[in-house]
């Protein structure tokens, strides 16, 4: 099998047109190739009058192979087509567990603990799920009363619960991890089998959306259950039992047990998710290392889905192989920040992704559709631990930045965003025209704002009482402009502001070792993006899959 990359055909080319043009590459007739497989097809739009397709293609030739290839030597779009199979690490003998011996556990049942999960599963372990919120439908109800009915579920929203905050989003399957191993392609496979679109294998931004990503997971869980796992919901982790540095239990809480109970557990898979804050505050009180991290805040930001199809797709805006347009934005602000586009939802929708009393957080989420009216992104601006100050505080050295100091600075910002919002969690928002002229909003345009429970306008800037700190403000005041020259229209005066965005990735990191490991203690195995080692459904599922695999060989070595 060959891999021929960059094949470029015209955004309506015909059917067969694609095994003509692999074919005069190959310098082969076309009725000689095999099989062939779109391993990849992505969009080139810097020519607006002239979109193309670009290809990567999977085929079968006929003859020697190493011939062929040999003829195509120089070329560097001609190479051995890539395994993409995944072959379990290790394997449990059949019996594992009939002699009673150890589950592993798995704290979070999110992108990363999912794949975790069935990863054990898959290789005969058996894992036990601890899932502080509820199942993925239950939670969907949930999630909607907030939206709905200002009524907030601080166990059951978008940020706890089955599937974790990816299952609130775009379904957005894409990274720029390192992936020498191809186990995105793992991650993809296994979404298909538990029902996600077969296309999401070969687009080069896969998504899902919400509704369907819905059945996915249920699905999945079906198949953990099927090989021997077990998912405890509504169950949430309230301490650790360690002795001479090794994890030897875990304090566990139910309805019934409010106080807790201990689950025996020595090799357990921590996957917590970013918004796990009390979690984050009892690992510190029980002496597991906890670092502050870099993260970023903002607003999310909403325009029309038609002004981003024109700016990126110009004549051909609106084509059905083309669908919703996206973008990427960055600016690199005088003042040291760097402000960027975070989480771009192509016709989608603003939805408040709070998981605490009064206070309010914006977050993006689209369907598989992509046809809502507006496209909305988080822009959003660096900052570092040193920043992680609220009024009244000093600033702290770098060495005597509290862990959870960015959590307070988390808090500190929202609250602000649910006052200003004048409470019922609403949120605060602002017309870009305003914003960048310093006064506050007092009517819409003709941009609708897609927040719900609904948006109260004011002024983000405003001196007696911000939204942001000053210099996040003043990235964003410049940035908008610099954006507005890439997309024209970015900075219309009635494109609308939405605050406030803070959960764009964990405040803290907890530090493992090449094992995976914690590094001050063993048998607990921190993955994923609540701890600090992902950003995205795709790079949370794939850190789950290497944790898992070193949390087997760790227990099948024993």
């Amino acid at each position: 099998m060959l891999r021929v990359t960059e094949l470029k055909l015209p955004l309506d080319h015909a059917p067969e047109a694609l095994a003509a043009a692999l074919a005069e590459r190959l310098r082969i007739a076309p009725a000689a190739l095999g099989a062939i497989h779109v391993a990849k097809r992505s969009v080139d739009a810097r020519k607006k009058h002239a979109i193309v397709f670009i290809y990567t293609v999977d085929c079968e030739v006929p003859g020697d192979e190493a011939t062929l290839l040999a003829a195509h030597a120089t070329d560097p779009h001609v190479r051995p087509a890539p395994d993409l199979r995944y072959r379990h690490v290790v394997h449990a003998p059949a019996d594992y567990g009939v002699n009673g011996e150890a589950r592993p556990v798995v704290v979070g049942f999110g992108p990363c603990g999912l794949f975790a999960a069935l990863l054990l599963a898959q290789m005969g372990l058996k894992p036990i799920v601890l899932e502080r919120g509820k199942a993925v439908r239950e939670r969907t109800k949930d999630t909607w009363g907030l939206w709905r009915r200002g009524i907030l579920d601080p166990e059951s929203n978008v940020q706890f619960g089955e599937g974790g905050a990816g299952t609130f989003s775009d379904g957005k399957l894409w990274t720029q991890i390192s992936d020498p191993r191809h186990l995105t392609r793992k991650v993809l496979d296994e979404l298909v089998k538990a029902g996600a679109p077969d296309e999401i294998l070969w687009t080069a931004k896969p998504h899902i959306g919400t509704f369907r990503l819905v059945g996915v997971v249920e699905k999945m869980r079906a198949a953990i259950l099927g090989l021997g796992g077990e998912i405890r919901f509504r169950q949430r982790v309230i301490g650790l039992e360690i002795e001479d540095g090794r994890l030897q239990g875990l304090r566990v809480a139910t309805a019934e047990r409010p106080d807790g109970e201990t689950l025996a557990a020595t090799h357990v898979v921590l996957a917590p998710g970013h918004s796990a804050r009390d979690t984050f505050a009892m690992l510190h009180a029980a002496g597991v290392r906890v670092d502050p991290k870099p993260f970023s805040i903002g607003v999310r930001i909403e325009h029309p889905q038609s002004l981003i199809d024109r700016a990126r797709y110009g004549p051909s805006a609106g084509h059905p192989l083309l669908g919703a347009a996206d973008y990427r934005l960055v600016h690199h602000a005088s003042n040291g920040r760097s402000v960027y586009s975070f989480c771009m939802c192509p016709g989608g929708t603003v939805v408040a992704a709070t998981s605490e009393p009064e206070r309010v957080v914006t977050n993006g989420m689209s369907q598989y559709s992509r046809n809502e009216r507006n496209a909305n992104a988080g822009i959003v601006v660096g900052i570092e631990p040193r920043d992680f100050t609220v009024p009244g505080m000093p600033r702290a050295d770098a060495g005597a930045i509290d862990p959870l100091a960015g959590i307070a600075f988390q808090r500190h910002w929202e609250s602000r965003a649910f006052a200003l919002g004048g409470g019922g969690y609403r949120a605060p928002g602002q017309l870009v025209g305003d914003f960048l002229a310093g006064r506050a909003s007092a009517h819409l345009g003709d941009v609708e704002p897609s927040y719900r429970p609904g948006v109260h306008l004011t002024d983000l800037g405003a001196r007696s009482g911000p939204a942001l700190p000053e210099d996040v403000l003043a990235a964003l005041r410049e940035a908008l402009p610099a954006f507005d020259r890439q997309i024209a229209g970015f900075a219309r005066h009635d494109a609308v502001m939405t605050g406030v965005e803070t959960r764009t990735s964990s405040p803290l990191r907890i530090p493992r070792g090449a094992d995976r490991q914690s590094v001050n203690v063993r048998g607990l195995y921190p993955a994923g993006e609540g701890a600090g080692y992902a950003g995205g459904i795709m790079s949370a599922a794939v850190d789950g899959i290497e944790t898992a695999e070193a949390l087997a060989q760790a227990m099948l070595a024993r």
